[in-house]
Formats: structure tokens, C-alpha cells, sequence
């Protein structure tokens, strides 16, 4: 199929800062793009070629969205799978899939497929409601502390809390959830995993988070992540089987801890661009974005490896600030070396969004960490 300059059509549900990146690259190729998000405001809409706004959860508006064009995919998970489900069966092409989505989608039934695919996890309880939790607690049936995680729902450390006492409970929402196991970690690592529609399949190099520890947001994407060869090739071998289980097109971020003893265990999936490939913007080969591109439209997927060694810090909202935003110091980090700022085009600022990224490239992983913490004490996402 003729994608470039062409009459092919890619819809891309979702219109925030991945699906911005996601058309960069589109632009570069001239591919047709329709994007679909519920929001006028969305970064996506300045640079795709038709905008629509609806929502993304409501099963019309993604079905006669999907009828448009011939291929879709994703930059968020919460979108109506039924209706990916009805396009597939009408033969539209949808990548990641309706049966990917729909287990990835609900955290119990995520953490239920790697167990019976024998893929590495934390031991976890799976309960209809939160008031299940206490009676667990109260009857012996469940040990403090533990990670309780939101079924559905869940995105950038909303839906996840660490519960150490039963009144950590309260003001969680009512709903499904799970109670996992709480992993004394060395290491939060994450592996990018790109695999197209012919079932050609190829790893990023293994990156490290540095997380905050209030927001529960990540600070710093480390690439290379600082670990030995060993637990490098694991978590790259944990990766690629999660991505053959899921039979994925497409990106899979697979989020893991390294345990005490170096075990890998998954965290999370996410089918689609991730916080912890930003870095391959300016570091990689090929960007995770247009890897993603070459995935699901079959083309030949392009070199993971790196060219340089790159940290990724997340541009948040500041505490205490809501309005339209100001990035203030941007001129100072952008005298410092191998440094790029990526704005998303949120024009609003409150605590702890995402507005953007900074990457810091250089041949000295330890100096391009130097630098990553100048940006992060000099830049500020403030309000007016």
C-alpha cells in the first residue's frame, strides 16, 4: 500500500502530547492524519490534516471516526473498545488491537494475563470493591503494607497509592481494584518493545526511572539504564515474551522492577508511546514515535540502538500555580549543553501536568545526569 503523499488515511485516537510527537513524524512522511480527542485545546490539533472533537469512550463517535479511515491506532488506552472491536470486523485495520486493549485496559485483568502466561509479577488480590479490602484486612486475608491500584482508569500515578494503614483507604474510589504485593525494589526500569504487523520485533536499549517521590510521577528517564548486562538482557527477554503473549502491533512500553535479587517483575504495560521513550527524540536512531509508525503500517522497523547517551526530565506543572502557563528560565537551560525542551502546547498549567520534557544528550551518561538536574532546579512551569 502506497502510504506517502498518498490517499491513505491513519486516525489517531487521542490528540495529547504523544499523538503531537506521533504527527511530527507523519509530517515528515507525508501520511493523511485524522485525529479524534475530546478536547478543542489538544495539542494534536495544529498538525494533523482533519481534527475531530467527540468522545473517545463513546462507542459512536469512535465507530464512525474509525469508518474514515484505514488505519487506526491510539496515543491513550481509554477509548471505547467496542467499537475498535465492530471497525476490525468490518476490516479496518486497528492497531494495538480490541482484544490488547481490552485486557490492558483493566489492571486486574492485565495482572491475570501475565500470570497465566507465565510472564513475572507481584503477587496481588483482585477485589470487586474497596470495602472488600478492609474485610480482607480485618480477617487476616491481606497484609499492610500494600499497593492499591484503581482497575480502570488509572494514568500518571492517578489510581495508585500506597496503603500502609486502613485509613489510607479512605477517599479512594468505591470501585474494582487490586491489592499488589509492595516490592522492596533496587530499580524501576522500563523496555520498549516495537513489533509490526509481519511479527518483526526489536527492543529499545533498557531505561531507568528516577521517580518523585510525592507526585508518584517520573523525574528522570535514564538511558542506558545503570545496571549490569545480566539484568539488562532479562528485562529485555521479560519484554519481548510480553510483547509475543499480547501478539502486539506496535509500541509496548513494559514498565518492571529489579528486585533485591535482581529478579524482574512487570509493573505495567502501556500499548502505545510511553513517558520512558521520550529520550529517542534526540538519542536514538530512530525516534520511538516513528517506530511506532513503522509498526503499524508494516513497514520495516528501524535501528533502537542509540547514538549517544540520553535523560528525559518531565516538565510539570509547579505546585501552587494554575492559569496560563509560563515556562520561565527556558533561555538558561537551552544554553546548557546538548539540551532540547519538547513543549506540548497545553496552554493551561496546574500542579503536576505534563507540559512538557526536556532531553539531555551527551557521549558521558554521568554528565549528561549533571545536566538533567541544572534543568530540573533552573526551568519552572508557572502560571502568569
Amino acid at each position: 500500500m502506497n502510504y506517502f503523499s498518498s490517499n491513505f488515511k491513519l486516525g489517531i485516537l487521542g490528540g495529547g502530547q504523544l499523538g503531537k510527537m506521533l504527527l511530527y513524524n507523519t509530517r515528515k512522511f507525508d501520511i493523511q492524519t485524522f485525529v479524534l480527542d475530546n478536547s478543542d485545546q489538544a495539542p494534536s490539533k495544529i498538525a494533523c490534516d482533519k481534527f475531530v472533537k467527540g468522545d473517545l469512550l463513546d462507542f459512536d463517535t469512535v465507530y464512525n471516526f474509525g469508518k474514515q479511515v484505514d488505519v487506526l491506532t491510539i496515543e491513550i488506552e481509554n477509548v471505547n473498545v467496542d467499537a475498535l472491536e465492530q471497525l476490525e470486523n468490518e476490516n479496518i485495520k486497528v492497531y494495538p488491537s480490541s482484544k490488547t486493549l481490552r485486557q490492558i485496559q483493566n489492571k486486574a485483568n492485565q495482572k491475570l494475563f501475565y500470570v497465566d502466561h507465565n510472564l513475572p509479577t507481584a503477587p496481588f488480590s483482585r477485589f470487586a470493591y474497596l470495602s472488600e479490602i478492609e474485610d480482607a484486612i480485618k480477617n487476616g486475608g491481606l497484609e499492610l503494607p500494600f499497593v492499591w491500584k484503581a482497575a480502570r482508569f488509572g494514568y500518571d500515578g492517578n489510581g495508585v497509592k500506597i496503603v500502609r494503614q486502613l485509613s489510607d483507604l479512605e477517599g479512594l474510589p468505591a470501585g474494582e481494584c487490586i491489592a499488589e504485593e509492595m516490592i522492596p525494589f533496587k530499580n524501576e526500569l522500563a523496555v520498549i518493545v516495537a513489533r509490526n504487523v509481519s511479527g518483526d520485533i526489536k527492543t529499545y536499549p533498557v531505561v531507568e526511572m528516577e521517580f518523585h517521590p510525592e507526585a508518584n510521577q517520573v523525574e528522570y528517564v535514564i538511558c542506558p539504564a545503570r545496571i549490569h548486562d545480566d539484568v539488562a538482557k532479562k528485562a529485555q527477554d521479560v519484554a519481548l515474551k510480553t510483547a509475543e503473549a499480547f501478539n502486539h502491533v506496535g509500541l509496548l512500553a513494559v514498565e518492571m522492577f529489579q528486585t533485591q535479587e535482581d529478579q524482574i517483575l512487570i509493573n505495567e504495560v502501556a500499548p502505545r508511546p510511553h513517558n520512558s521513550g521520550h529520550q529517542t527524540i534526540e538519542a536514538s536512531f530512530t525516534s520511538q514515535f516513528e517506530q511506532h509508525l513503522r509498526a503499524i503500517l508494516d513497514l520495516p522497523l528501524g535501528e533502537t540502538k542509540s547514538k549517544v547517551g540520553g535523560i528525559m526530565v518531565n516538565l510539570v506543572g509547579a505546585e501552587g500555580h494554575t492559569g496560563n502557563v509560563l515556562y520561565k528560565n527556558i533561555e538558561s537551560i537551552m544554553n546548557l549543553e546538548g539540551v532540547t525542551p519538547h513543549i506540548y502546547g497545553k496552554k493551561q498549567t496546574r500542579p503536576f501536568r505534563k507540559m512538557g520534557h526536556v532531553t539531555i544528550v551527551n557521549e558521558d551518561l554521568s554528565k549528561a545526569r549533571q545536566i538533567a538536574e541544572k534543568v530540573k532546579n533552573t526551568i519552572q512551569v508557572i502560571s502568569e
